[in-house]
């Protein structure tokens, strides 16, 4: 991420950052100085499982950070990007066994400020700001400027959020409104017969069957389940896939990107998304060729008369390695400015 290794100055004021997922917990300081030049720096992934509670693990960062010489004591103004819907105070996670109070732990840590967001509404509103170092273009299309961006990124779960322009605020920026939503458990449409009978095996095993149960990391090893009879984990399936030991193993990635190409292309038909639509998350980025050479493209066209369309619309794969920290940065300047 630009500006991540930067050192801010003893006195410069900070604000803290995460971005809460499933297994990891990103942190980062934010530093603004009288230029208003936004910095990010000291970034430092934690192990969810290490910490009893989210102000544990944010005890532990501030510590550290402290001993690496921040001003941590100058952090006034704290933004999350958490891993589950946000609505009201009480946050709970979906993937993990963190619950808290918001207005609690901004008393907890002495914040004046305390933003909690959807992680998937962080990522969304990173996306107007990614440069072309930060994502990799996959297939063809063209953006359309001023228009929806959509997003889709399987990981521990499966998020779906999007980001919509409005008018320029006092200060002469832009101003994007994030649309962070559960499209991730909407039910699962198979495409091609293949997908049909794999449908019937996991809804035998588990009643209702979601995008997210085949579109995340225990979705790869249920498709590989459902095709090849197999228990494996997730790494080692993609491992198989990408040096050839195992050719079920490259089905099952095949079939896992040409499903995320059905239900992208959903997302970008529900939301207009002519701005674009971005594939988030870290199981992608691992797949490699894989993906790239993948029926993604090809099945995020495949909507019948709507397929002209869909083929204008631009797909970007995020590289960026901490985007839901850029957008929650975002989210929490607009917040301090309003």
């Amino acid at each position: 991420m630009s500006g991540a290794s930067v050192s801010p100055s003893a006195t410069t004021a900070l604000r803290l950052l995460a971005d809460i997922g499933g297994t990891n917990a990103r942190f980062a300081l934010q530093a603004v100085d009288a230029a208003a030049d936004v910095r990010l720096a000291d970034v430092e992934v934690l192990a969810c499982a290490d910490y009893a509670n989210v102000d544990a693990a944010i005890a532990a960062y501030l510590a550290r950070a402290g001993a690496r010489g921040h001003a941590v004591a100058t952090v006034l103004h704290a933004a999350i990007a958490i891993a589950t819907p946000v609505d009201g105070d009480e946050v709970g996670m979906t993937n993990h066994n963190w619950r808290f109070s918001i207005e609690a732990l901004r008393t907890a840590c002495g914040f004046d400020t305390l933003l909690v967001v959807n992680d998937f509404a962080a990522l969304a509103m990173a996306l107007p700001h990614l440069n072309e170092d930060g994502r990799v273009r996959i297939g063809g299309g063209e953006a359309v400027p001023g228009r929806p961006l959509g997003l889709i990124g399987p990981g521990t779960g499966l998020g779906v959020a999007g980001v919509v322009p409005t008018t320029n605020d006092e200060g002469g920026k832009a101003r994007w409104i994030a649309l962070p939503g559960e499209g991730g458990h909407a039910s699962f449409a198979p495409v091609t017969r293949e997908e049909m009978r794999l449908l019937e095996r996991l809804w035998e095993r588990h009643g209702h069957v979601s995008a997210e149960r085949l579109l995340s990391g225990a979705g790869l090893e249920a498709i590989h389940w459902a095709l090849a009879g197999e228990t494996l984990a997730a790494p080692a399936i993609t491992a198989a896939a990408l040096d050839g030991s195992s050719a079920a193993c490259r089905a099952s990635v095949d079939a896992f990107c040409a499903i995320l190409g059905s239900v992208a292309g959903n997302v970008a038909l529900t939301l207009g998304a002519t701005g674009g639509m971005y594939i988030g998350g870290g199981i992608v980025p691992r797949l490699g060729p894989l993906f790239l050479g993948s029926a993604f493209r090809a099945r995020f066209e495949d909507k019948g008369r709507l397929s002209p369309w869909l083929a204008r619309i631009p797909t970007w794969l995020v590289t960026d390695p901490y985007p839901a920290l850029r957008g929650v940065a975002a989210m929490l300047d607009q917040r301090l400015r309003a």
